[in-house]
């Protein structure tokens, strides 16, 4: 138990990551605001040391909304830990990606982050708190029909770094959680928004692209069943990253974004053969 109440808020805890960490959080005896979308999933969370507030990261006004119940609740305490999770998957070809696609990923898991970011900082500095951004292996290592959402965490990294640099006089720390593969409902989202991306796309699109996106999907099925790491992981090392007294500036989650740490300094030519092949079997003259 904290020595003293801490206020924690994390944003996406309708499900997987956010709704598991404020559960494990709140049991430890933090205070947790929980942000969520939705009526039902506020229902679902309430208890004494959860409270539910309304945050849509790409709707300025929810964020405004939150930060004036947030800073009502936590006073003088102020905010321990900001815990930017809510994102999305897109997926599909670059080449064919509709723009208002690419522009809602980036929109959402990235300059909805720094929205709340900009919006809970001065409650982040009344306690000399945390910034805990939930990146990906996708943050560091690019994999095919994924460019909009390894943009996304690849700028995200970006910011974190920055950030972590231009807090650093004040003891505000900033660090990302990377986690490989995680057993949430992102994946079964994802792969609906890419039926639904090819659908919108021309026939020259699936023409091309057609006979990889089922190994693809097989691929990502078969991983989750198999090595995929459960979120009350992630929710652990959130909870290590909030009572570090040397946080560390990335916090790995699997054994999947170990082994893709190592590998990413492999040259660029190996790197290509082998995630082409293990994303959806594609190699040199294969269409």
């Amino acid at each position: 138990m904290p020595k003293s109440q801490k206020y924690i808020l994390i944003t996406g805890s309708s499900s997987g990551i956010g709704k598991t960490s404020c559960l494990m959080l709140a049991q430890k005896g933090y205070k947790v605001f929980a942000g969520v979308r939705k009526q039902k999933d506020a229902q679902e969370l309430q208890n004494e040391n959860i409270i539910p507030v309304f945050i849509d990261v790409n709707d300025h006004s929810s964020i405004e909304n939150a930060l004036s119940i947030v800073a009502e609740e936590t006073g003088d305490e102020g905010l321990y830990g900001l815990i930017n999770n809510a994102g999305v998957a897109v997926a599909g070809p670059l080449e064919f990606l509709p723009i208002d696609k690419l522009r809602f990923q980036l929109e959402t898991n990235l300059i909805g982050q720094v929205d709340v970011i900009q919006t809970f900082l001065p409650l982040i500095r009344k306690s000399k708190g945390r910034i805990i951004n939930i990146s990906s292996i996708a943050g560091f290592t690019a994999f095919p029909f994924k460019g909009a959402y390894c943009a996304s965490k690849h700028a995200l990294e970006a910011i974190t770094d920055s950030l972590r640099r231009e807090l650093y006089p004040w003891g505000i720390h900033v660090c990302s959680i990377e986690p490989g593969i995680i057993r949430t409902n992102i994946w079964e989202r994802s792969m609906s928004l890419l039926k639904e991306t090819i659908n919108e796309m021309p026939q020259k699109a699936k023409e091309y692209y057609s006979p990889f996106y089922g190994a693809l999907v097989q691929k990502v099925f078969k991983k989750l069943e198999q090595r995929a790491t459960s979120a009350e992981t992630v929710g652990e090392i959130i909870l290590k990253a909030l009572n570090d007294k040397k946080p560390k500036s990335r916090y790995l989650v699997g054994k999947d974004a170990k082994f893709l740490n190592i590998i990413k300094l492999l040259p660029d030519r190996f790197l290509d053969r082998y995630i082409c092949y293990k994303t959806g079997k594609m190699r040199p003259g294969s269409y």
